[in-house]
């Protein structure tokens, strides 16, 4: 089963529906990520609040989107049924009783990643669950989630930093491989000409700036050309105006889910490399 990435948008009524959900969601978080355990194909998922007008529902997964659309419906159905109260134009609720227009709708309001970065892609949500239980390792690690989002100049320039990414994107996996402590990667278009880069990272903040523009400061440059009030550039000399601007632009999230809490990627090569050992073969 091929990994993937979501960026569900959910167009919210006003100002005060955007505010409501801030405070609400929290609360929801615990059902949904009992919910999410039970279907286990996602990685991370997260929400956070991009604009008084735009929800954003974030995660990593196993398989296809329409069919964990479904399973969301079928097990967390009173949470999206919550926030669709205060979405424009939503599907029929409850989501529970009507599965295939909730995947539907949420289908047509799926943003495309420019690209995608996984720091394991051969092993599925599950599998890696499975190695570290059989191998009872647990998770030690600390992991946040980082959702900068970068204002673009114009619609020209949006367009034009969409290209550079798709042009650079073996080039942006090889990179972020040398960086060693993202899990998922991604940049996003989003509404207003806005770039979303989105990541799980393992460690404190600092330190993955730090190792993050000595290894791909130079995809940041770039972007940086074409972005609304930009720190300082290269990134690598000036990386304290740089840890300042990602902080500044860092959102929010609301509610991380983590399928394997505390495994750092290298954890997770170190379980992979030892299932294929020739000893755990032979067992």
């Amino acid at each position: 089963m091929s990994q993937n990435h979501f960026t569900l948008s959910f167009p919210l009524k006003s100002p005060a529906a955007a505010k409501a959900l801030a405070e609400q969601l929290p609360k929801l978080m615990p059902g949904l990520f009992q919910a999410t355990d039970t279907i286990g194909t996602i990685h991370y998922s997260r929400f956070t609040v991009l604009s008084e007008k735009t929800l954003l529902f974030l995660g990593d997964f196993d398989g296809e989107f329409e069919q964990l659309m479904a399973d969301l419906a079928r097990f967390a159905g009173p949470i999206f049924d919550t926030i669709l109260r205060h979405v424009i134009d939503p599907p029929p609720t409850p989501v529970a009783a009507n599965i295939d227009s909730f995947a539907k709708w949420a289908n047509g309001h799926l943003l495309k990643a420019v690209n995608h970065y996984t720091a394991y892609p051969e092993v599925t949500a599950k599998e890696i669950k499975a190695l570290a239980s059989a191998a009872d390792v647990s998770g030690a690690g600390e992991l946040h989630p980082f959702l900068v989002i970068l204002p673009i100049k114009s619609y020209l320039h949006f367009i034009a930093v969409q290209l550079i990414l798709r042009v650079r994107g073996s080039g942006t996996t090889k990179d972020l491989d040398k960086v060693g402590t993202p899990h998922f990667a991604q940049f996003v278009p989003l509404e207003d000409n806005q770039i979303g880069f989105f990541t799980v990272y393992d460690g404190s903040f600092d330190k993955y700036i730090a190792d993050f523009t000595k290894n791909i400061g130079e995809v940041f440059d770039l972007i940086f050309k074409f972005t609304k009030n930009p720190p300082p550039s290269p990134c690598r000399k000036y990386l304290q105006e740089f840890i300042d601007f990602a902080a500044g632009a860092n959102r929010t999230p609301i509610g991380f889910y983590q399928a394997y809490p505390g495994l750092s990627v290298q954890d997770i090569h170190a379980l992979i490399a030892d299932s294929k050992s020739p000893s755990a073969v032979a067992g």
